[in-house]
């Protein structure tokens, strides 16, 4: 599966954003999906991750209560939908893929990943 990340910008702090991932390839339905951020010299880091129904979703403690991960089979696209964001949510954006097993916070455990998407929060 091939992902492309896009929707990143630059916005000030409080603002809302949404990043969308759309997928091509067979079977995305199938996938467990995630999105992780890096910011320059930090370490990857887990933001969310959505089962292949949609039906569970987990969230880094950074982002829970702020950030929504949701999908649409259908469109063979995942989102990241960002509210209240603050200037330490700045990064670039990755959508990643897993195709076996439950939901993971650990990136070594996802097989696909694409170009990111840069997320600036001014102050």
């Amino acid at each position: 599966v091939q992902l492309q990340a896009s929707g990143g910008g630059l916005v000030q702090a409080g603002d809302s954003l949404r990043v969308s991932c759309a997928a091509s390839g067979r079977d995305f339905a199938s996938y467990v999906m995630a999105w992780f951020r890096q910011a320059p010299g930090k370490e990857h880091e887990f933001v969310a991750a959505i089962s292949w129904s949609g039906a569970t979703a987990y969230y880094g403690d950074s982002v829970k209560g702020r950030f929504t991960i949701s999908r649409d089979n259908a469109k063979n696209t995942v989102y990241l939908q960002m509210n209240s964001l603050k200037p330490e949510d700045t990064a670039v954006y990755y959508c990643e893929a897993k195709g076996r097993g439950g939901i993971a916070r650990i990136p070594s455990e996802y097989n696909y990943w694409g170009q990111g998407t840069q997320v600036t929060v001014s102050s």
